[in-house]
């Protein structure tokens, strides 16, 4: 018995090393209208782009599918869904760049990646997957949209 209630009290000491305590600066009305679950998350589609099987040379082509891919970038941007978009360096796995959609499944993404030319061209292709992030992060694009001394058309 005294065996038992030692351990009791063990568990109630770890559990309480792990209580959580509310925050002082929670905002409940901007965490609704970010849709931030208790812990100031949310589900987001995570793209990882990567060079596709059309190996045309065809530069006017190539230009013009990369023309459409920042036209898409830009209005994605605009309408909220997309709120990550950048290159990435060379590396061994013919990985081009990334995206995060504002969307919270698999399937919304998809049907976003297919309004993309470079991806319809098959010049990308795109790897997608869940992701759980901050849901504060479309905050910082009002900012990211004044920093750049060159507009993106």
């Amino acid at each position: 018995m005294r065996y038992l209630l030692i351990v009791i009290s063990f568990i109630v000491f770890v559990q309480s090393l792990h209580a959580q305590t509310i925050n002082p600066d929670y905002d409940s009305t901007l965490a609704k209208k970010l849709g931030a679950d208790d812990y100031g998350m949310k589900s987001y589609v995570f793209a990882i782009l990567k060079t596709g099987s059309n190996t045309t040379t065809d530069k006017a082509f190539i230009d013009s599918c990369f023309s459409g891919h920042m036209a898409n970038i830009v209005r994605l941007v605009n309408e909220g869904k997309l709120i990550v978009a950048g290159p990435l360096g060379k590396n061994d796995n013919t990985y081009r760049g990334i995206f995060i959609f504002n969307v919270s499944t698999i399937e919304e993404a998809l049907k976003l990646v297919e309004t993309d030319p470079a991806v319809n061209s098959k010049l990308l292709e795109a790897d997608l997957y869940n992701w759980y992030g901050s849901a504060a992060l479309p905050e910082y694009l009002e900012d990211a949209l004044k920093i750049g001394k060159y507009k993106i058309e």
